[in-house]
């Protein structure tokens, strides 16, 4: 869904995941590779490695999942959807990231200061047709 939504600049997204077979096959950190998407894993016996993730699940638990019901699986996809992306990615304050939701912080970063610079010369003063 990320990648589907956010552009991301190679060698600058890092997934950070436990050490579950899910995360750790050959076809999933092939597909990681194929975005440039560098992968962390928790330490083996280390909780506090994934502290960042868990926290996010206590976060959908206690704002989104606790005292809801759902009416089926198609439900359930919809309000997360939703929930994500216009509770916790625009609007729901995160400490860290300086009390910005994940949307404002991660617009500082679409257009990088230093990307004019990479830009062939030739490309920057020919006029765009």
């Amino acid at each position: 869904m990320a990648l589907g939504t956010r552009a991301v600049i190679a060698g600058t997204l890092i997934h950070h995941s436990d050490r579950g077979i899910q995360y750790a096959c050959a076809e999933y950190l092939a597909e990681l590779d194929r975005h440039a998407i560098l992968p962390s894993m928790s330490r083996s016996g280390c909780p506090y490695d994934n502290a960042m993730a868990e926290s996010f699940m206590k976060t959908l638990k206690q704002e989104e999942v606790d005292g809801r019901t759902y009416r089926g699986l198609d439900h359930v996809r919809t309000s997360m959807s939703e929930f994500l992306e216009t509770i916790y990615n625009r609007k729901r304050l995160h400490s860290a990231l300086g009390y910005r939701p994940p949307e404002e912080f991660e617009g500082q970063f679409a257009e990088p200061p230093w990307a004019a610079a990479q830009q062939p010369k030739a490309a920057l003063t020919q006029p765009t047709p």
